[in-house]
């Protein structure tokens, strides 16, 4: 096998078969790529997803915050969340429901190193937001019942 001749179909596969949602959004903020996690994460199809505006599972309160530093990404090339660091917020699914996500984003660029848009890679990590929610309530309740 030839990595270079087998290299896009690899990638393909690679952004498919990833347990985690890919999104890639155009320096317009137009989805443009959306694979099967993203599907069943957040509950569009890829055809009910690329083209769109990434508002679709941005909840509305955190639009202008968003789209504030979008704009300045785009501009700058620069985003302090594109080394790895973790982004955690939550977003929005078809249905309405508010999930908790993690995300990496990496800056893509054109061959004539144009800023083209990021690639998020993100996590649905609800389930652990709320234990860990709920393991800090219990632990409030156990403190407050220690006499001082």
């Amino acid at each position: 096998m030839s990595l270079p001749m087998e290299g896009d179909r690899l990638y393909r596969q690679i952004v498919e078969g990833s347990p985690d949602a890919v999104v890639f959004g155009d320096a317009e903020g137009v989805i443009r790529l959306w694979n099967g996690a993203a599907e069943a994460m957040f509950g569009f199809s890829a055809a009910e997803a690329i083209g769109r505006s990434m508002d679709i599972i941005i909840p509305e309160r955190l639009r202008v915050r968003h789209w504030d530093g979008y704009r300045k990404v785009m501009a700058t090339g620069v985003s302090r969340y594109g080394h790895g660091d973790l982004l955690a917020v939550p977003a929005i699914t078809k249905d309405g429901r508010i999930i908790s996500i993690e995300f990496t984003i990496q800056m893509l660029t054109g061959v004539a190193g144009e800023i083209l848009g990021p690639v998020a890679t993100i996590r649905d990590v609800t389930k652990r937001f709320q234990r860990e929610k709920d393991m800090a309530r219990r632990l409030k309740e156990l403190e407050a019942k220690v006499p001082r």
